[in-house]
């Protein structure tokens, strides 16, 4: 039996189904990296403006293995005499799970704000 040939004239293309998922598939990747780089130009602005962060009120918090409940504020010292940062901190789960939510004030004025979970099993219930 002789294999078939090929019509000469037909050529072979995409069909426009292909073409539609390639091209969804190209605008996705381009509005991920559009995100990517809206974030990274958010986070550069915020270090050129030399300030502190809610970050850094909160970063104490992280080195130790104990938390206690309730409401804390204080400032950031000669560095930054214009911000103070406000502190709230409560457990969520028995299991030492705590949620922290922090605000920087410039001049009493809201700056900026964080919200974190944090895992101390060692807390006091």
């Amino acid at each position: 039996m002789k294999p078939r040939e090929k019509n000469p004239g037909s050529q072979a293309a995409f069909t426009l189904i292909e073409v539609m998922i390639a091209v969804a598939i190209f605008f996705v990747a381009m509005f991920a990296l559009l995100a990517l780089l809206n974030s990274g130009l958010h986070a550069a602005s915020i270090l050129r403006k030399n300030a502190p962060t809610a970050g850094m009120a909160v970063a104490e918090l992280t080195q130790t293995n104990k938390l206690e409940e309730g409401y804390k504020a204080g400032d950031f010292g000669e560095i930054y005499p214009d911000y103070t940062w406000q502190e709230n901190i409560w457990e969520v789960a028995t299991n030492g799970l705590f949620q922290v939510d922090v605000t920087v004030l410039h001049r009493d004025a809201f700056y900026s704000s964080m919200s974190i979970l944090l895992y101390k099993p060692e807390s006091g219930h």
